[in-house]
């Protein structure tokens, strides 16, 4: 594994601006309002000839009785347990404070090494409050400003010098990984993150009864045998009339663009509540944007069932979902573990669909038998014809047919080519495209 460096802090200390900066990404949410950021977050990111992962945690608030703020500071002691190297970031301009005490003594316990920073050094006259950061009892303190970029260097410097000397076998695993990205979508409180705490088999994720507790798209590794995936777990994506603060309007963003770097993605519906308009558009975008997709029916355990109850709930998501005839239904239960393990042998096979490609030999002949057995209708005493087709390109499979005329292609003519390219080969959770071009 690569070295990881934790960035810790109490809340609205600058924490995902530092995280931003020091990867150069704009991946962590910031805003002034404390607590935005919930769940860890990792990104990989070098300086000079040494690469490691940045983890971003959540304000850590010790002894609050509230609940989220609790999971808060579960999931930083989680990143600190992780890391290699912690940085425990300090606000210069308010001065050290009674929490960054509590959270400093924390972090004794670790007997881990901490470089402290000092964020919001914006300007020179502010220097000399470092010095009470000595106590701290962590040496020299490092003065940034997050913000401006001033003295990131030297914190990456720092970071450096202290990080453990690289494993030589990583860059071999590196050039060797194949790693299936999978993005974990749909509305809140379906049990997302619940999916991918059992798949790590740990409370990777922050769960709550609460809608909305995950707001930033969080990357998790596994390595299941020979088989490795990257699950992104989404914020809860609500329809735009109920998205009100900035903060939920930019996770929404930040889903859709979870969707687009993934390989496959998995759109969650709640089993009680079954498919609703915002399930549609979710699917409908992945679609759109050439993915995978598994339809995972959750909390499957509260449902009373009967002999024909899988089957009858399966024709409700088809007729709902129709445009996805071609994605599998898993119904499955986070709580209970039913058959989530199996999610991963789907995720395996729709992205093998995904990268299939067909022969144009063979094509060409299954092409010549369906429209021998159904012609394409004329239009205006004019008929399509179909010269020749071959796959141009993967993920998704895309296909190019040569015809007299583009325009005589109706779209039912296009489905029916489509439904039986999918019956002669397997392409299950894959979409499928189909463009035509003039001889």
């Amino acid at each position: 594994m690569e070295p990881l460096v934790a960035i810790v802090g109490r809340p609205n200390v600058g924490k995902s601006t530092l995280f931003n900066r020091l990867g150069q990404n704009r991946l962590a949410i910031e805003e002034k309002q404390s607590g935005v950021t919930r769940d860890r977050l990792y990104l990989k990111t070098q300086w000079l000839d040494r690469s490691f992962i940045l983890i971003d945690t959540g304000g850590i608030i010790l002894g609050s009785g509230n609940k989220i703020e609790d999971n808060i500071r579960k999931q930083a002691e989680i990143a600190i347990e992780e890391a290699d190297l912690i940085l425990l970031i300090v606000d210069l301009r308010s001065g050290l404070t009674g929490m960054d005490m509590e959270v400093a003594g924390m972090l004794r316990k670790t007997n881990k090494p901490v470089t402290i920073v000092a964020n919001k050094a914006d300007t020179p006259d502010l220097y000399h409050q470092g010095g009470e950061l000595y106590a701290l009892g962590f040496g020299e303190p490092v003065l940034v400003s997050a913000a401006h970029g001033l003295n990131t260097g030297e914190l990456l410097d720092n970071i450096v010098e202290k990080l453990p000397e690289p494993s030589s076998e990583l860059k071999e695993l590196e050039e060797s990984e194949d790693v299936i990205k999978t993005a974990i979508a749909g509305r809140p409180n379906v049990g997302k993150s619940s999916l991918i705490n059992v798949f790590l088999e740990e409370d990777r994720m922050i769960v709550t009864d609460m809608p909305g507790t995950t707001r930033d798209a969080v990357d998790s590794y596994l390595h299941k045998g020979e088989d490795k995936y990257l699950f992104i777990d989404t914020a809860g994506i609500r329809r735009k009339s109920r998205v009100s603060d900035s903060v939920e309007y930019y996770s929404v963003l930040r889903s859709f663009r979870a969707m687009e770097k993934a390989d496959v993605v998995i759109l969650v519906i709640d089993a009680v509540e079954m498919v609703t308009d915002q399930d549609k558009r979710i699917a409908g975008y992945a679609q759109e944007n050439g993915k995978g997709i598994i339809i995972a029916v959750n909390k499957w355990d509260l449902i009373t069932k009967e002999n024909k109850t899988v089957k009858e709930f399966t024709q409700k998501v088809r007729k709902e979902l129709t445009f996805l005839q071609y994605a599998p239904v898993i119904f499955v239960s986070a709580k209970t573990k039913q058959r989530v393990f199996k999610i991963l042998d789907l995720i395996k096979k729709v992205a093998e669909n995904r990268e299939r490609r067909i022969a144009t030999g063979l094509l060409n002949n299954l092409i010549r038998e369906v429209v021998a057995i159904n012609p394409p209708p004329s239009f205006k005493g004019k008929a399509l014809k179909i010269y020749y087709v071959t796959q141009v390109k993967e993920n998704p499979p895309t296909f190019l047919l040569f015809v007299n005329d583009p325009e005589l292609l109706h779209f039912s003519y296009k489905r029916y080519l489509e439904n039986r390219i999918r019956e002669a080969f397997d392409f299950e959770g894959a979409p499928i495209r189909i463009i035509t071009r003039k001889r």
